[in-house]
């Protein structure tokens, strides 16, 4: 851990090259989930619509589950930045521990919690038939790597909060390199492997998964002295911490799993088509999402140190890279669409292209909304943001049941409502740095 003085840290020095190259490592790993996503749909989009809208089905579940612990990622890190600015070690190497152990607990009780629930799950959906029991195999197999999963998540909090960017990145990059090559084997066979198609690409990302677990666990005992005994003594605190991160998570995943349903029950072709687009923009959303993980390991540390002053001056070269970075992604995501359309089977093109546009045009939004949350994990700040993000989901959702019980849903207005959903979020995170609305850490 680094003991140089606030002001000699590489942003006090060059703000915007180490905002800049500090998020390019981490866009690599943070986007390792949502890339696998992104090809299961593209490969699954070959074998017709029906798997492709059971994929549709089972991703939000699997991700409702899984992001609603992703305390274990975002606690960490801010606890071990803070340790770091505050030249504490043994605290940073305990908090990591005591994360990685609760990943093992709570993903082993996730599959489990799968295995049970899974079926009435897929029928909330709106799933019936051939999209059913695919979504059902998928799921099932997928779950058997949530421990994986939330043990990452505690390695690459950690890993964060030391301010190392790039081994997150590496492990990123083999997982994806190995979920690919399986893909390919699995859902399709190659030489002695059967032709497992949905069955396959669950099992390609499971192994996957694991795999990336592994090397995490690796690099965090190469940089923190971790104790074989786990401090469960602290288990209350972590949680507590987590308290309100838990039920944001869930409400944000609440949201995207209502969207998905209410795309599921206009139509398998929208059902499809709303899979292919969610899979590409959560891809963008993590891309954004970078220069929020860097700033929260700034602000972190800075405010760690007692320099308040520093983490301000965080937050506003993050707020100003995030809308530079929302607005080229929104227009590569327009001139993309030629190429999504090709993607997607024939039959679901036509629902696809005025919300492909509004998922476009939102992107600016996005990177407020995301870079904003940045700022607010690295100052502790997890009420304001679970308060923020139930009057968003509150909002959003009663949008998507309106819409279901008038009956006039279509996939363009299921994206409308998530524009209301991302521009409340960006107001209210916004609002709290400038000018530090209620009792704002950061308020000058």
């Amino acid at each position: 851990m680094s003991s140089a003085a606030p002001e000699q840290h590489d942003f006090v020095l060059r703000p915007h090259r180490t905002m800049a190259w500090m998020a390019l490592p981490v866009v690599g790993s943070l986007i390792a989930e949502p890339l696998t996503g992104v090809v299961d749909s593209l490969l699954i989009a070959r074998l017709g619509a029906s798997p492709l809208a059971a994929l549709g089905v089972a991703v939000p579940l699997i991700s409702a589950l899984l992001f609603a612990f992703n305390f274990l990622n975002i606690g960490t890190q801010t606890l071990v930045a803070k340790s770091l600015g505050e030249g504490l070690e043994d605290r940073a190497a305990q908090a990591t521990g005591l994360a990685l152990a609760l990943g093992l607990l709570f993903g082993c009780a996730l599959a489990l919690l799968g295995a049970l629930i899974g079926r009435p799950a897929v029928e909330w959906m709106g799933a019936e038939g051939p999209t059913l029991d695919g979504a059902l195999v998928y799921l099932h197999i997928r779950l058997l790597g949530a421990p994986a999963v939330l043990i990452t998540m505690g390695a690459f909090g950690a890993l964060r909060g030391l301010q190392d960017v790039r081994t997150p990145l590496w492990i990123a990059v083999a997982t994806n390199v190995v979920n690919l090559g399986l893909d390919v084997t699995l859902i399709f066979g190659v030489g002695p492997f059967p032709r497992l198609e949905l069955a396959g690409a669950a099992w390609a990302s499971t192994v996957a998964l694991w795999l990336g677990a592994g090397l995490a666990v690796r690099a965090v005992t190469m940089r923190l002295s971790l104790s074989r005994r786990i401090a469960w003594a602290d288990t209350g605190q972590l949680l507590a911490v987590g308290r309100d991160l838990f039920l944001r998570s869930a409400l944000l995943l609440l949201f995207i799993t209502l969207a998905g349903r209410s795309a599921t029950r206009i139509g398998t072709d929208a059902g499809a088509a709303h899979t292919l687009i969610r899979s590409l923009w959560m891809l963008t959303a993590f891309l954004l999402d970078a220069f929020a993980v860097v700033t929260q390991s700034l602000v972190g540390y800075f405010i760690g140190a007692a320099r308040t002053d520093l983490a301000r001056r965080a937050a506003a070269v993050c707020f100003q890279w995030s809308i530079g970075t929302g607005v080229v992604t929104g227009a590569a995501m327009w001139l993309g669409t030629p190429w999504l359309l090709a993607a997607l089977p024939e039959a679901a093109r036509p629902v696809a292209a005025g919300s492909w546009a509004i998922a476009a045009l939102s992107q600016p939004l996005n990177a407020v909304s995301f870079g904003t949350d940045g700022i607010h994990w690295g100052t502790s700040d997890y009420r304001f943001l679970r308060n923020a993000m139930l009057l968003s989901t509150g909002a959003g959702a009663a949008l998507l049941v309106a819409l279901d019980a008038t009956g006039s849903a279509s996939l363009a207005s299921v994206w409308a409502a998530t524009v209301v959903w991302i521009g409340l979020r960006a107001a209210a995170g916004t609002l709290r740095v400038w000018p530090g609305i209620g009792n704002a850490p950061l308020r000058d």
